[in-house]
């Protein structure tokens, strides 16, 4: 109770109203799965559009498996399926399998060119995560500007727009006006007896000044740094004004260091730059005798006072690969120091993910000698995820290239009322080369999900839906086909005439009738989870009548816009819902324990799966 100590006016902020319940998102999704690019660790970014999954994880272009044929990378065409078919906001948790103790990192030093022993291994460049993709290319330009020196009328010259530890190209004067011409060198300008002045460093480690004045030119240095597009729809990354001294902000030493000073430069910058050398002078050595080493030679790029005002060292990257395809261990994921995790553990953190899949993890398991209990083992791991976070249910693909028989048995070894399972796999158009492939369904069905969620609600059965993408299917599913597949709880793909392609079924692999629907599923999730986040106010409060009907208030007003919005049945509230939460629904034990207990019954509404009419003859005599 406030205290009222001195005679006064007092105002008092009161609330006259229940607290309330918002509804959370039901159409975040994550995908699991391998990708051209990208990290492998660590917390997964929010991603509103495909453009930004191809910034980070690499396009569209196919994976090479253990350094042999390649195959479709299905994951990213699920991310484009997802966002065409109308998904907003996706996760990706990219997985990664090594070849026999190979990280797939290409790296490129400068052992590698044709420079003399004291300067190998002195520069070293690597794409930052492993795959072919980082076998790109790095051109490094070097640009000479305008002379930092400025000469007064008495003829005494300083150094102008230059800060310490800056790196220049400079030239000493000419003893003899014929005496042979003087080669630039690089210099490090340092404070000396208060004036700014270029230093350097002989064998012996001892530092000499140059005076101003025996200097001809001294030229400020910039760097320029592009990178090679990632596959066929990225783009050349760029970026200019790059210095050479490691304590600058703009740097080559920060802007691709190995552990950059925030999580979106180690999304966006594919390059790492590392260096033993400890001054810029020496990077600024090593980089300009850099060559072009794509065809085995090298081309010194050292400066002269008669050399163009550029010159630029193209390098490329070698040792990236794809490493191998996925196990269910990798899906699976791992924990490791700090917390950080990858794999399915990697969105553990991520609260507000309702949907997760896995394209293309049961690819290449139906074929001869295929281990289709791996395919069966990922399916498991995903549905044990998503028991466990509870707020999620997973989207799963029937094995490549399945027959109605192989279909129904991978269906009787998986059972849940949190996973949907769908067949078969959607023929899409690549448009890398403009030919018809199979893709898995999951990433189409999520955006559907996502879709019918923002349309409708997500209490309508996901199914009767268009599948934009689709050109066709990789198996034709007939009614008596879907007869088999549909009481077991295979929701099935058909083009139905004059229809379009659709998705034909909305049911949960779960053997329990009272779970039968994935959108009975997915509304009770948005429900629960609703009342979850929105009665958080209520823990620590008093326990008595008046927190009671505070909390019974809250969560019938919830479900009553629930109700008038369509979500539930009845003609009235009462045939819709119910709430308790008072001595009926606790014991003084309870109460002595500190439990407050509230029982919600919802009826939800079912899918009108089976729409019949009976139709019989009338007699033109007969009663009407």
């Amino acid at each position: 109770m406030p205290e009222y100590l001195a005679p006064g006016v007092f105002i008092e902020e009161v609330s006259f109203r229940a607290k309330t319940i918002e509804g959370v998102s039901t159409s975040t999704a994550a995908f699991v799965g391998p990708c051209r690019f990208g990290p492998i660790n660590g917390e997964s970014p929010l991603l509103t559009c495909y453009a930004e999954f191809e910034e980070i994880y690499g396009g569209l272009d196919k994976l090479n498996f253990d350094g042999q044929a390649s195959s479709h990378n299905y994951l990213a065409q699920a991310v484009r399926a997802f966002f065409d078919e109308g998904g907003q906001r996706l996760y990706v948790a990219r997985t990664f399998l090594p070849i026999d103790g190979n990280d797939g990192v290409a790296r490129w030093d400068s052992g590698n060119s044709l420079l003399n022993d004291a300067q190998s291994n002195l520069i070293k460049l690597s794409a930052r995560y492993p795959g072919a993709v980082g076998n790109f290319s790095v051109t490094i330009t070097v640009k000479l500007g305008q002379s930092q020196l400025k000469t007064d009328r008495r003829g005494n010259s300083k150094l102008v727009k230059v800060n310490e530890g800056d790196v220049v190209w400079a030239q000493t004067r000419k003893e003899a006006s014929n005496a042979p011409s003087i080669p630039g060198q690089f210099y490090e300008v340092q404070s000396h007896n208060g004036v700014l002045q270029l230093s350097e460093s002989n064998d012996a480690g001892i530092t000499n000044f140059v005076e101003t004045g025996l200097l001809e030119k001294a030229q400020a240095i910039s760097l320029t740094v592009t990178t090679s597009a990632m596959g066929h729809f990225g783009v050349e990354q760029v970026w200019d004004d790059l210095v050479f001294d490691p304590s600058h902000s703009n740097s080559l030493s920060r802007v691709f260091a190995k552990e950059p000073a925030s999580r979106i430069k180690a999304l966006t910058v594919p390059l790492v730059f590392e260096a033993d050398a400890a001054s810029g002078v020496e990077i600024a050595n090593a980089l300009t005798q850099l060559g072009n080493i794509a065809d085995g030679t090298a081309i010194v790029l050292s400066l002269d006072s008669n050399s163009a005002s550029a010159r630029s060292a193209r390098l490329q990257l070698p040792g990236g690969n794809d490493g191998q395809q996925p196990t269910p261990e990798v899906y699976r994921g791992s924990r490791f120091e700090k917390g950080i995790s990858n794999g399915l553990l990697a969105l553990e953190e991520l609260e507000e993910i309702s949907i997760v899949a896995m394209p293309g993890a049961t690819h290449n398991f139906s074929r001869e000698g295929g281990n289709t209990t791996y395919a069966e083992s990922i399916m498991r791991e995903v549905i044990s995820h998503c028991e466990k976070m509870r707020y999620r249910v997973a989207v799963l693909d029937s094995i490549e290239g399945s027959t109605v028989n192989k279909v129904l048995k991978l269906r009787r070894t998986i059972d849940s009322s949190r996973a949907a399972l769908y067949f078969p796999w959607v023929r899409i158009l690549d448009p890398l080369t403009n030919q018809e492939f199979d893709n898995p369904p999951s990433g189409h069905i999520c955006g559907i999900y996502a879709r019918t969620d923002i349309e409708r609600g997500v209490y309508k059965a996901p199914a009767n839906e268009v599948i934009r993408l689709a050109t066709g299917f990789e198996k034709k599913v007939t009614k008596r086909k879907q007869d088999l597949l549909n009481p077991q709880g295979i929701n099935c793909l058909r083009k139905i005439r004059g229809r379009g392609y659709r998705v034909w079924g909305a049911r949960t692999i779960s053997s329990d009738p009272e779970w039968r629907y994935i959108n009975v599923r997915r509304y009770f999730v948005y429900l629960e989870r609703s009342i979850d986040n929105g009665t958080q106010w209520a823990v620590f409060e008093s326990n008595g009548e008046a927190l009671w009907s505070n909390v019974r208030v809250t969560v019938e007003n919830f479900l009553l816009n629930e109700w008038k919005s369509g979500a539930l049945p009845g003609a009235r509230p009462e045939e819709a819902f119910f709430v308790r939460c008072d001595r009926t629904t606790m014991t003084q034990s309870d109460l002595d324990n500190g439990r407050i207990i509230c029982q919600v019954g919802v009826a939800p509404l079912r899918p009108a799966e089976f729409v019949i009419f009976r139709i019989g003859q009338k007699t033109a005599d007969s009663d009407s």
